[in-house]
């Protein structure tokens, strides 16, 4: 019998091959129209799943191959409300071939039960910072 917590491992892992696939279409079925997203770059939030998508479109191109990797997928599920955390990293081919290991980001992902499916209604991905020089940290290992 397949759980709430099986069926949102397997959005993540969608997430995974959306990413690895550059496919928006894929990617566009796991999130809510109204997802919330805190993520590395500006604005402070980006609002709906256009908005979510942009970032993804935006990212791919800099990417001629690109992978994400999730490590240690915490979740909690209710019946209609779960949250998860892990550690995610964005990494692959450059377009002009350079090859980057990304770095690892602080991820967040909360979802609601809409309609039977289990949909990211707020994700977040942060770097903890230096409070001397104001500065992300970007070379740390989970």
């Amino acid at each position: 019998m397949t759980t709430a917590h099986d069926v949102i491992r397997q959005q993540i892992g969608k997430i995974v091959d959306g990413i690895h696939a550059k496919d928006l279409d894929a990617l566009r079925r796991i999130y809510a129209a109204d997802v919330v997203s805190f993520d590395v770059e500006p604005p402070l939030q980006h609002v709906g799943v256009e908005a979510k998508l942009k970032n993804w479109a935006r990212a791919f191109t800099f990417f001629a191959e690109v992978s994400y990797e999730v490590r240690d997928l915490t979740l909690t599920v209710g019946d209609d409300v779960a949250f998860g955390h892990c550690f995610g990293r964005l990494s692959g081919t450059l377009g002009d071939g350079t090859v980057t290991n990304g770095m690892w980001v602080r991820a967040t992902f909360c979802f609601r039960k809409i309609d039977g499916d289990w949909l990211i209604v707020h994700d977040q991905a942060s770097v903890p910072f230096d409070m001397s020089s104001g500065r992300g940290v970007v070379d740390l290992d989970p």
